[in-house]
């Protein structure tokens, strides 16, 4: 059973001891600081890098990412990720670029971007990307901005923006930051769209549709052909959430699927690891109708030279700083690059065939509503385990640490009942896909509930009070310092 590590160490901040350097004393600063700036309560540890060393080790132990072992986190693609592409966007010519020099200065990373661009629009069947936004949802929110710009240059005032009841949470987000009014339309008893709850919403008031495809049950959308149609007759757009697109890889892409925008998780689908937050890279792909509305500056290509042309009258504006996250587009671009077409095909085809393995494994033990074949994930359900032995998918995930796996989402999407949503990804070996799905019939099988219902037993920390933690968010030392101190 894994058994995580445990250390009762203080806060860095809250550390002091010998140091081994000195800070520049005052008398040495001698106005080299303008006065009124200087800062004197300068809250830094005086600790021996030794001490250093060792804490931030130990944190280390307490933690399970994707390089301790499978992280099966549907919906999020937590795959590992190779440490080539972090080698390559450490190199001092990439990390040593400042976003604010001469174009002349910076031709070779231009010239990687625009590379980029390029293969973000060959894999997609798009015609224009931009490589601005640094995460999915700003991505999401790129699109319906470019949206609103193109019925407005089209003379419409189109208000409403349809999703279905198993997108992701950030597509209504996205499209109500935006303005629009956000219709959710209930999925078929298949899983899929409802094509005529689809219909009979869409109207000239519709400006986008948002979907995933293959969607959050893993589902490949069957009617898509279909689907597109009725959006474009009502003169509305189709947008593709990019979340699922490495189930797709080389076998389809947004394009073929007649859709208009789309956003990818570069961070997702191709090396680098996104958990806590970030950073992250979510590009817009759009074809050539609505290339005039993507941000500013779009880089051009000028014989031999790479230039930054903000001439675009109809552009959104800057949605990020300089080209997005820089070191994210570099791992994206190292990680196409070494795989190339063939191996992206791969990496599709082992992401769906160890998604459905997985399932297979699990059936009889979990229910696995809707359909049969998976895509890259699948949503299984403790309905039955909640309603014979009290165990709930809470209790599943929770367990599952015990057994030193990362549990997976659960209790979305929300069409499924104690819903357990499980993505293993390309990267894990049919033996960690073994050890999972043996972790999971355990839970199934147990004779005792009640120590499941506890779990988990093994871990740095047990199970939390998860409404507190909502409600009093504690994300920062000073934080912690006025919690602490309130209490």
């Amino acid at each position: 059973m894994y058994r995580q590590a445990r250390h009762d160490d203080r806060l860095i901040f809250e550390r002091t001891g010998q140091s081994d350097f000195c800070f520049i004393s005052e008398d040495d600063v001698g106005g080299l600081v303008p006065e009124g700036m200087e800062r004197r309560g300068l809250c830094l540890p005086e600790i021996p890098e030794r001490d250093v060393v060792r804490h931030f080790i130990n944190l280390s132990q307490m933690n399970f990412g994707v390089d301790n072992g499978i992280y099966p986190l549907g919906s999020c693609t937590m795959k590992y990720n190779p440490k080539y592409a972090d080698v390559l966007s450490s190199l001092p010519t990439v990390a040593s670029v400042h976003p604010c020099q001469e174009v002349e200065s910076v031709q070779g990373s231009l010239r990687l971007l625009y590379e980029l661009e390029r293969a973000l629009c060959a894999i997609s069947d798009m015609d224009a990307v931009t490589l601005q936004p640094a995460a999915g949802a700003q991505g999401e929110f790129t699109g319906m901005l470019i949206t609103r710009a193109y019925h407005s240059a089209n003379g419409e005032q189109r208000t409403e923006v349809i999703v279905p009841d198993s997108a992701h949470g950030t597509n209504p987000a996205s499209a109500a930051m935006a303005g629009f009014n956000v219709i959710e339309i209930p999925s078929g008893a298949d899983g899929c769209v409802d094509l005529d709850a689809l219909k009979a919403t869409l109207s000239s008031k519709t400006a986008a549709f948002m979907i995933t495809n293959p969607n959050t049950l893993g589902l490949f959308e069957p009617r898509i052909e279909e689907i597109a149609k009725a959006v474009h007759d009502v003169g509305s757009l189709l947008y593709y959430d990019g979340a699922n697109l490495n189930a797709v890889l080389g076998h389809t892409s947004p394009g073929k699927m007649d859709f208009d925008i789309v956003h990818f998780n570069l961070h997702k689908t191709f090396a680098t690891p996104h958990g806590g937050g970030g950073p992250g890279a979510g590009p817009v792909g759009v074809k050539k109708f609505l290339e005039p509305f993507l941000p500013v500056p779009r880089i051009i290509k000028k014989g031999d030279m790479y230039e930054l042309d903000y001439e675009r009258p109809q552009s959104i504006g800057k949605v990020r700083s300089y080209h997005g996250n820089f070191a994210v587009l570099v791992r994206a671009y190292a990680y196409i690059l070494r795989n190339g077409s063939d191996g992206l095909k791969e990496v599709s085809q082992r992401a769906v065939l160890n998604s459905n393995f997985l399932r297979m494994r699990l059936h009889g033990h979990y229910d696995i509503p809707f359909g049969e074949l998976r895509k890259h994930e699948f949503v299984a359900s403790a309905k039955q385990l909640a309603k014979e032995k009290g165990v709930r998918a809470l209790d599943v995930a929770k367990r599952l640490l015990d057994e030193g796996f990362m549990a997976p989402t659960i209790y979305f999407p929300s069409l499924v009942e104690e819903a357990l949503m499980v993505e293993p990804t390309e990267t894990e070996t049919k033996e960690s896909l073994d050890a999972f799905a043996d972790a999971m019939v355990r839970i199934a099988t147990v004779d005792d509930p009640a120590e499941i219902r506890a779990a988990p037993h093994n871990t740095s920390v047990g199970r939390v009070d998860e409404l507190f933690a909502a409600k009093e968010l504690v994300l920062t030392w000073r934080a912690y310092q006025r919690k602490r101190d309130k209490f």
